[in-house]
């Protein structure tokens, strides 16, 4: 019973950590900007690394199940 809130925000995280990591890629790839009015590789770089962080912390909550 402990562990059902451990997995709700772990999946959480991966599902957004995941499609943040596609929404990325797919807007790079396209050449098209990621957040407008800010400079294309630091707002690609800062969505990337917000995504990773994402994944990172749903990894750390699907390991306390």
């Amino acid at each position: 019973m402990e562990s059902g809130p451990a997995i709700f925000a772990g999946v959480v995280f991966a599902l957004f950590g995941g499609g943040l990591l596609v929404w990325t890629a797919a807007r790079v790839r396209h050449r098209a900007p990621v957040a407008h009015g800010v400079n294309p590789v630091a707002s690609a770089v800062l969505a990337s690394v917000a995504a990773l962080v994402a994944v990172g912390v749903a990894a750390w909550c699907l390991t306390r199940v």
